[in-house]
């Protein structure tokens, strides 16, 4: 099993839909396969997540999030782990958002 705990991530890429830039930095925490995050910049002003990390490293999570428009915003993702040459992780997700207009969308996060 992947261990995220201190490690941060970076969106690479994101959809038009998306609220995450190159500006948001994730703070990722896990004990045992419980993870945790916390994360702002950019459009985020604060954000938090919490998922199960399953044993190939996939992250099913639920996040939710203060934009810099002031509005709470909710959503489910499922992140699947890539390893890359240098050893750092890279997250391609698939999400949703549970609140607002309920749109789907793809991103990438890198470990930095």
């Amino acid at each position: 099993m992947i261990n995220y705990n201190n490690r941060i991530f970076i969106p690479s890429s994101n959809s038009d839909n998306g609220e995450t830039s190159e500006e948001t930095k994730f703070h990722y925490s896990q004990v045992d396969n419980i993870l945790t995050a916390s994360y702002s910049g950019g459009q985020i002003q604060t954000g938090h997540l919490i998922g199960i990390v399953s044993a190939d490293g996939s992250i099913d999570m639920r996040y939710h999030q203060v934009n810099s428009s002031g509005q709470l915003m909710t959503g489910i993702c499922n992140s699947i782990p890539e390893i890359l040459p240098s050893g750092k992780i890279r997250l391609h997700e698939t999400w949703e958002w549970t609140s607002g207009d309920r749109s789907k969308g793809f991103s990438v996060i890198d470990e930095v």
